[in-house]
This record gives structure tokens, sequence and C-alpha cells, in this order.
């Protein structure tokens, strides 16, 4: 009596281990799946409560920055967010699909529509440059210093611009120029006054004239003189004119010696022997003056020109106001003057400018030299 029985206590300490074990072994995949979904539950409690939290995030869009405040993690759905679309060529700074955190700074830059015109072809170009340099580099075309872009290389590009690039291009030519030679007059004492003699030809020169030309895509827009080259001078044409006044028969008024032409008998002052005569009208090719003029037709001596009367004369040799007979011609009054009338050489007037012309040059006339008073008879 009083004994304990100890035996039976150990059996079922044993049996009781062992089946902890077993259930440990059979439920070994439940308890790792368990500790799975209970990583994963973590995880994605992680991830809401980082996703609904706030995030600001800075946006350069083509240059200008914004900070903006979102609850988005991936950049498209921020750009959705904000109306930002992004095109083909735009340009961003990270993937649209990656993610994005607070204190992140998306840089994007839109593309610009282009037309750029160069060697008669026009190119549409989209491009992220800012300057229009950089965007004829980045469509691959060459421009020459000469060549002229419009708008210039540092203007900023716009939207719908158009650039223009304009080949211009230099070329040099020459060309030979006759140069005429001068007519020096020289007075000659011995030579009867009036006549003219030959003392040396004159000899054209040559000059040679260089021209820049330049051309606008092939067409010429400009041609300057750049240099002008004297290759063989002008040789003067050298004329003696006499100055020896001519011999006259002198006669008195008061003579016997009258004479009696077309009716008219009248004495003269004095005879002027193998007179050149020629002839003028009151035109532009023989006075220089033209209708509208105000001295048109208007003589030296004042008087209006009349075909018929009119002459002129060397007031050396016919006084002006003097009436004269030329053989052949007939009664005319000096009233005019001119350049070339030197000596015995008298310009007789015609109204007629094509007559003047073909009258030509005239020689051997004699002519008398009546007076200042006027023939009765005329």
């Amino acid at each position: 009596m009083g004994e304990l029985q100890l035996k039976d206590t150990h059996g079922k300490r044993s049996s009781s281990m062992s089946f902890a074990l077993r259930w440990k072994h059979e439920n070994v995949r439940l308890i790792i799946l368990s500790a799975m979904i209970s990583i994963a539950m973590t995880f994605m409690f992680l991830v809401l409560l980082y996703g609904t939290a706030d995030k600001h995030v800075s946006v350069v869009l083509n240059g200008r920055e914004t900070i903006v405040s979102t609850k988005q993690w991936v950049l498209q759905r921020l750009l959705d967010e904000q109306a930002i679309t992004v095109g083909t060529y735009d340009k961003v700074s990270m993937p649209l699909s990656g993610g994005i955190k607070d204190g992140d700074r998306v840089v994007i830059d839109q593309a610009v529509p282009l037309i750029v015109k160069a060697d008669g072809k026009a190119k549409t170009l989209y491009t992220t440059e800012r300057t229009v340099q950089a965007a004829i580099d980045q469509a691959n075309i060459s421009v020459r210093s000469q060549d002229k872009v419009v708008p210039t290389l540092t203007d900023r590009l716009s939207p719908n611009m158009v650039i223009t690039i304009t080949r211009i291009d230099k070329k040099y030519s020459e060309t030979a120029y006759p140069v005429p030679f001068s007519i020096v007059k020289k007075e000659d004492p011995k030579l009867e006054l009036g006549k003219q003699k030959l003392v040396q030809n004159g000899k054209q020169g040559t000059v040679v004239k260089r021209y820049e030309s330049v051309f606008a895509d092939g067409v010429l827009v400009s041609q300057t003189l750049v240099e002008k080259l004297n290759q063989d001078a002008a040789v003067d044409k050298i004329v003696t004119v006499g100055t020896k006044k001519p011999d006259v028969m002198m006669l008195s008024a008061n003579s016997s010696g009258t004479w009696t032409k077309r009716g008219i008998t009248f004495s003269a002052s004095k005879i002027l022997k193998n007179v050149t005569l020629t002839a003028y009208s009151a035109g532009v090719a023989s006075t220089g003056k033209g209708v509208n003029h105000p001295e048109y037709g208007i003589t030296a001596s004042g008087a209006r020109v009349k075909e018929g009367r009119t002459i002129a004369v060397d007031p050396r040799v016919i006084p002006i106001g003097w009436w004269v007979y030329i053989e052949g011609i007939g009664f005319r009054r000096a009233e005019d003057t001119g350049s070339a009338i030197k000596g015995k050489k008298i310009d007789v007037y015609y109204n007629s400018e094509s007559y003047a012309d073909r009258f030509g040059l005239k020689r051997g006339y004699t002519v008398y030299v009546l007076g200042p008073k006027k023939p009765e008879s005329l």
C-alpha cells in the first residue's frame, strides 16, 4: 500500500511527442503556404500604402518646369492625369511604363513640325531641337558660309516654321571693250582758215572689265564690276586746224562793180571764193534742242530760223545780220553761228532734217557779201 506506479507515466510522454512530430511533418506544406500568404499580404499592404500616398514630381515640359502632386505610381498615368500627350517624335527622360516616386524629375521635349526647303526640295521634319541651326544639322543638310538661310541660324524654332536655304554661288568673267580714241585739234597759222590736216591717225584702245556674277539657286541675281584693266592704251588722232585768214576780194560799195542775180542788181563789199556749204535744221540732230526746248528754232542773233533766209556763218568772216548772195543758192541772211562753222564755211538752214542730212558737204562756191541792208527786191 502507498507505492506509486511510475512505469505507466513514461509510456504516455513518449506517445505525446511522437504525435507532435507527426503533425508537423504532415502539415509542413500548409505552414509554408501560410507564411507565403502572410508575406504577400504584407507586401500588398505596403504597395497600397505607398501607392495611395501623395508624391511630388517635377515635370519639365519644353523647358518649363512644374511641380505636380499625384498619387499615381506609373509615369504614363501621371501624364494622362496632367493631360500631357507624348507623340512619336517626342523625347522623355524615362520610360512611360516606369514607376515614379516622390522627388522624381521628368523632362519632356515635344517635337515641332518644320518644313525645310533646300536644293529644289521641301522636307517635313519633326524635331525637339530649339534653333534653326540644330534643326538643319538634324536634317543632315550642309550649309556653306555663302549660302543664305531664312530665318537665321540662331533663331528659335516655332511650330510649322518654314526654313529656306538658298544656295549662293559667285562666278567671275572678263569682257574686253574697245576704248575710242580722242581727237586732238591744234591750230596751224600756216594752214588756210577752215582747213584741217591729219597729223597722226587715232587708234582704239582696249579695256578688260572683270565682273562678279551672283547666282541664287542657279538664277542670276546681280552682276558687279569688280576690276578694270587697261590692256592697250588708245592713241589720239591729231589734226591741225588752219588759222590763216583767207584771201578775199575787197570791193568798194561805191565802185562800178555790180552784179545782177535773179533779176536783182547789187554791189558787194567782198567776194569769198571756194566757200564750203553744209546744211542744218532746228532739230536735235543739228542743234541738240527738241521742239519742247524754250530756245528751239532761235538763232544766235535772236531771230527765229526761216528756210530761204537763215544761214550760219563765222562772224569773223561774215558779220551777223549781213546779207549775202550764194551762187546756186540765192540770197541769204547771216543770223546764226555754229561751233563747226569756221572760216569760209556756211551752214544753210532747211526745215527738213532729212534734206539737211542729204545735203552733205559742197565745196567751191562763190559768195557775195552784200551788207546789212536787205536787197530791195527781196
